[in-house]
């Protein structure tokens, strides 16, 4: 089950993170543009932790 609630934060992060940079470069926020930036490297991050969650075992 790690892994699919991995995947799934991990998608509801790059889309959260998509929304932000886009309104941040639409409005010229560089701090929202760099939040954005964050979130979606975050997202990343959790779904690599996703599949190697799924490929070891959710035991890990």
């Amino acid at each position: 089950m790690g892994e699919f609630i991995d995947k799934t934060k991990a998608a509801a992060n790059k889309a959260a993170g998509s929304v932000k940079d886009a309104v941040g470069e639409a409005t010229g926020d560089d701090k929202l543009r760099t939040e954005g930036k964050g979130q979606k490297a975050r997202g990343t991050a959790q779904n690599v932790s996703g599949s190697i969650k799924g490929a070891l075992g959710d035991d890990i």
